[in-house]
């Protein structure tokens, strides 16, 4: 068998390609970790006139730990307790899935206070310099 070729694609790749990388490591974890991924779930903030989405949180498996991926609350519907919620029902979720927590990233300027009111803590920390903004990583263990 010959080699694979090497492609660089320093800008935009194609979704396909980076669904070929993805299958290639779900494959290789799934059969060295004895798990398999579960697959994502959401909890979705809709207009109340149009019923479209227009935020909500999206987290995916993390090998025993749910993983929030995205959490977004449009600026008009904020201090209303939403995020809060979204973040109980992601929760509830894992719990009956069986993750023993959670975890998540936020950047300096995002929610890091808001995640610590709800008990996560930190556990790393990518610091920030010139043309880098500090990221910090949390979890909540069940």
């Amino acid at each position: 068998m010959s080699a694979p070729i090497l492609d660089i694609i320093p800008d935009n790749p194609d979704p396909d390609d980076i669904r070929a990388i993805v299958a290639t490591l779900d494959a290789y974890n799934n059969a060295n970790s004895g798990m398999a991924d579960l697959p994502g779930f959401a909890v979705i903030l809709r207009d109340p006139q149009t019923r479209a989405a227009v935020g909500g949180l999206y987290a995916t498996d993390g090998y025993g730990w749910a993983f929030v991926r995205y959490l977004a609350v449009p600026d008009q519907y904020r201090g209303q307790g939403l995020g809060r919620r979204l973040m109980g029902e992601a929760e509830k979720i894992a719990k009956a899935r069986g993750y023993i927590g959670l975890w998540l990233d936020t950047f300096e300027f995002q929610a890091r206070p808001f995640y610590e009111k709800l008990g996560f803590e930190l556990f790393g920390e990518l610091e920030g310099g010139p043309r880098a903004i500090p990221r910090y990583f949390l979890k909540k263990r069940f």
